[in-house]
Formats: C-alpha cells, sequence, structure tokens
C-alpha cells in the first residue's frame, strides 16, 4: 500500500515537472508567445539619439569672404571679352579719324576734305591768338596811359605813392600773364601747321582763310 502510494505521488510529481519544463520552452520559443512592443516615447527617444545634427549653411559676409581665391565663371569669358571689345576695324578706323591725314589711294575730293579740316582748325587757332593779342595791346595802352598821368602830377605822387606802387604791380602782372598765353597761342598755331605739313597738306591749306 505504501508503495502504491509513493509511484503515485512520484507520478504527479513527474507530470507537474513536464507541464513545466514544457512552458518555460514555449516561453522561450519565437513566435511561440506575442513580444511587448517598445512604446512610443522609447522609439521617439531612439530615432532622437541615432540622428546626426544637421551642419548649418555657411553664410558669407565682407568678414569671411575669401580674399585670394580665384572666382570661377560659368560659361565661356572669351565670348564676354569679345562682346565688349569694338571690333578691329572699328579700332582703326577711329585712330585715323583721330589723325587727320591725306592717305593713299584717296581722291582729289577725300583729299580736298582733309585740307579744309586743317585750314579750319588752323584758321580757329589764328582767331584765339588774334583775340589775346588785341587784350595785351589794351592792357598795355590802359598801363601807359595811367603811368603817364601819375608821372605828370607831382602832388599826386606825393599823396599817392604807395596806393600807385600796388596799382603799377597789378598792371605789369596782368600783362604778363596775358602775354604768356599768347606765346602759348602762337606755339600751338605753329605746332598745328607743322602737324598739317606731315599730314600732306599743301602750304597754301595750313594758313589761315583771311
Amino acid at each position: 500500500m505504501k508503495r502504491t502510494c509513493f509511484v503515485l505521488m512520484a507520478g504527479i510529481l513527474m507530470s507537474g515537472l513536464t507541464t513545466s519544463l514544457s512552458s518555460a520552452q514555449n516561453t522561450n520559443v519565437p513566435g511561440s508567445a506575442s513580444v511587448p512592443e517598445p512604446s512610443l516615447g522609447s522609439y521617439a527617444r531612439a530615432v532622437k539619439k541615432d540622428k546626426k545634427p544637421q551642419t548649418a549653411a555657411k553664410k558669407f559676409d565682407n568678414d569671411n569672404l575669401p580674399k585670394d581665391d580665384t572666382i570661377s565663371v560659368v560659361g565661356d569669358g572669351s565670348n564676354t571679352s569679345a562682346s565688349a571689345a569694338p571690333p578691329a576695324s572699328e579700332s582703326q578706323a577711329a585712330a585715323g579719324n583721330n589723325k587727320l591725314a591725306v592717305q593713299p589711294g584717296q581722291s582729289a575730293e577725300q583729299r580736298q576734305l582733309v585740307y579744309d579740316q586743317w585750314q579750319q582748325r588752323i584758321t580757329t587757332q589764328q582767331a584765339e591768338v588774334d583775340l589775346l593779342q588785341r587784350e595785351l595791346d589794351v592792357n598795355q595802352r590802359e598801363y601807359r596811359v595811367r603811368a603817364a598821368a601819375f608821372y605828370a602830377d607831382a602832388g599826386d605822387r606825393l599823396r599817392n605813392q604807395g596806393a600807385w606802387d600796388k596799382e603799377d604791380t597789378d598792371y605789369k602782372q596782368k600783362i604778363a600773364e596775358k602775354q604768356k598765353a599768347l606765346d602759348e597761342a602762337k606755339q600751338k598755331m605753329t605746332d598745328m601747321q607743322e602737324e598739317a605739313r606731315k599730314s600732306g597738306v599743301p602750304s597754301s591749306s595750313r594758313e589761315p582763310q583771311q
């Protein structure tokens, strides 16, 4: 009887142990039971931890702008230079217009046009010379008349000697300045006539028109 009870209790214990082991195995096998999913807060913290900080875009101003680096230009820079510069033929034409001279192969009408233009320039310069000469003559005449009147009156010389000295200095300075301007105008006239001669203008067209 005791032996039977012992066997029965041993069988009950083995059955319980077998059930416990089976439950433990089912728990460890993947897919055998539902695994709790992570919460939304845990997922957000994980994403924030793995996310790399973005580098802010660098802004350039006058303080950090590179001074030694070369600036690359997109496109063909030769087109810009070519469009900005005038054609060679136009540049040569402009240079020819600045230097008024008789050119080989010109017709009689073209040469005469060059002669007339040079003569007009010389005539204009001669008019300036004549004007300066008249102004100088007037200043000299006024000075002579004023000086003669001053020295003719002995009392005036005694009373106004200081004022006359200043007036005399002013007259002489004005005459000297006008004489200098006249000399420069005459030299310009001479240089212009010489340039006309080198440009192929005959002597008859190098004289001012009367």
